[in-house]
């Protein structure tokens, strides 16, 4: 029944949502940093390369701080990306080139504005068409690395540093924004999730597409309209 799905969820919301989680998840990485916009190029930066073999995830983030040093945000503004060696592997089809690329939307958004919080104020999907629209922009060219929400595409990469930027419980996420409410949170679906939610009878679409997250999210939004995303 949907009561005991619930107390299900429930239970593992408590058993993983502890501060022993964040050892082995992406998720140190933007909290090794205290000012709003380290935090951000670092959610963004981590959460782009957050696919695969978990192991193998933190090394790779460890890699990219390795290179902007103990301020992303200097190293962004600074242009510091521009002496990258494009050809360089970060993480697996991730190379130096795709963190240049990156480097250059973030420091495009910065000279103008001082978060990223604006786009995704409202809709969340819109902020990431945006965000997506202006890299194709200031790159005038597109990357696999950045998905279409418009052409229907997940976007979990994206969803990801959204959940740690604005969930606010004060154990794993950051919670550093303050205009967006969790209940405007979608679900990171990668194929763990997607295949957990199929076992559990949560979600009967073949696709890991958009409209799987946001069927997903409803569902669990039926558990905890204020904070679906805990379940993540």
């Amino acid at each position: 029944s949907m009561n005991n799905m619930k107390s299900y969820l429930d239970e593992w919301v408590e058993k993983v949502n502890t501060p022993s989680f964040i050892e082995k998840d992406p998720v140190q990485f933007p909290r090794r940093f205290t000012s709003l916009q380290d935090i951000e190029i670092a959610a963004i930066l981590t959460a782009t390369i957050a696919w695969g073999n978990r192991r193998m995830i933190l090394n790779s983030a460890e890699k990219m701080f390795q290179i902007t040093g103990q301020n992303p945000f200097d190293f962004v503004m600074s242009k510091g990306y521009e002496s990258l060696d494009p050809k360089v592997n970060i993480h697996r089809t991730f190379f130096q080139g795709d963190f240049i690329y990156l480097g250059k939307v973030l420091n495009h958004i910065y000279t103008q504005t001082d978060s990223l919080e604006g786009f995704f104020e409202g809709n969340v999907w819109q902020g990431i068409e945006l965000f997506k629209d202006i890299a194709y922009t200031v790159n005038q060219s597109k990357t696999k690395h950045i998905s279409d929400a418009a052409a229907g595409s997940a976007c979990k990469r994206l969803h990801l540093a959204l959940r740690w930027l604005i969930r606010k419980d004060g154990i794993v996420d950051l919670g550093v924004w303050k205009k967006i409410s969790p209940e405007s949170l979608f679900i990171p679906l990668d194929v763990h999730v997607s295949r957990t939610a199929r076992t559990l009878g949560l979600l009967d679409r073949k696709s890991n597409d958009r409209i799987a997250v946001e069927m997903l999210t409803d569902k669990l939004r039926d558990f905890c309209p204020e904070d679906p995303v805990k379940y993540d």
